[in-house]
């Protein structure tokens, strides 16, 4: 008898590129399709997951394991692939007939290979199936150059000799996702002028396979037709797909540090101004948090990529929830005193 695998849709892309945005449409959007989520963060502060959550997916307050959404958060899912997502799946499968498809939103630092590999292993290939793998990219941040320090002077070197690493540990996590995808979501691109959209169609179709196609998108709003049911079955082509971590043992995030902090903010311009000041003085990649402003009975959520801020309410504190506000930093060389210190002085106006 034949059993039904669940297709699972992998979105891939680098920290704030908006996967989550990107699924809180899409989930939105459903259509009565029962759609399973496991989001993976990189950092002790399930942001996204809660953000998620608040799609009205299934997943009641007690736990996520009761509903439909799975937080990862020790560790990214590439590296945590035995530990924290077998077990998961085993789950899932078990309730394979409650479920039409499945959506797992990696961590921004995460590499996509190593998790659709897993999907080879005999006991995920007899439940599961790649529908396909996503990448969103942050238009603004590539045509920005953000992800080399000098994106022709580099892309020259590649093409003079195919063996140069690569100088960005950034850059190449950005095209190792890319090398994984069968859709490019090109994110953002109300932020760009339309000869700065150009460059960033050549940067992506320089790193992704043939026939690839790049969609354009605002605040996440992608057709779920487009996304869903692509039929890819990517565990089976998968090896093909060359990166710059094929050859490596182990892969870690060591050049890259979280660091959440607490936060006395009495209103939203100072939050971002000060927040701006931390980009500025140090290597913030990615910044995001909810905040409980004096006399506000929402929730600010705050969103940053570099020194590109967001924020706005989502929902009123529940009565018995406590009111704290805690943004999480995502970089490289980050101390937690010395950030938490400058923080302070900038909301209080002593200044950096």
């Amino acid at each position: 008898m034949h059993i039904r695998k669940i297709p699972a849709t992998i979105v891939t892309g680098f920290l704030g590129s908006g996967k989550t945005t990107l699924l809180r449409h899409l989930l939105q959007n459903a259509e009565g399709r029962r759609i399973a989520v496991i989001v993976n963060e990189f950092g002790e502060m399930g942001v996204d997951g809660e953000l998620l959550r608040a799609c009205g997916i299934g997943c009641d307050e007690t736990g996520a394991s009761d509903g439909r959404l799975f937080e990862l958060a020790n560790g990214c899912l590439c590296c945590t692939v035995q530990e924290e997502f077998a077990p998961v799946m085993e789950q899932l499968a078990a309730r394979r007939e409650q479920i039409d498809h499945l959506l797992i939103e990696t961590s921004g630092l995460a590499l996509p290979k190593p998790l659709v590999q897993a999907f080879q292993w005999p006991a995920l290939r007899n439940a599961f199936t790649v529908d396909a793998v996503i990448a969103v990219v942050d238009a603004p941040a590539v045509s920005q150059g953000r992800f080399a320090d000098d994106p022709q002077a580099v892309d020259a070197q590649r093409r003079a000799d195919d063996n140069l690493d690569h100088e960005s540990p950034l850059a190449e996590l950005f095209e190792d996702q890319l090398a994984s995808a069968d859709l490019v979501i090109v994110h953002k691109t109300d932020a760009i002028d339309a000869d700065a959209l150009q460059q960033v169609f050549d940067v992506v179709r320089r790193h992704t396979g043939t026939g690839v196609k790049q969609l354009t998108a605002r605040h996440g709003r992608v057709d779920p037709e487009l996304l869903l049911g692509l039929g890819r079955a990517v565990e089976d082509s998968i090896d093909q797909r060359r990166t710059h971590h094929d050859d490596e043992q182990d892969h870690d995030h060591d050049a890259f540090d979280s660091i959440s902090l607490q936060v006395q903010a009495k209103d939203r311009g100072r939050l971002l101004a000060a927040l701006r000041e931390l980009v500025e003085r140090h290597e913030i990649y990615r910044t995001k948090g909810f905040v409980a402003l004096p006399g506000a009975a929402m929730r600010l959520v705050v969103q940053g990529v570099g020194a590109r801020f967001d924020s706005y309410f989502d929902r009123a504190w529940g009565a018995q929830e406590p009111r704290e506000s805690r943004i999480v930093f995502i970089g490289r060389d980050l101390q937690h005193a010395a950030l938490q210190s400058q923080l302070h002085r900038a909301l209080t106006g002593e200044g950096l």
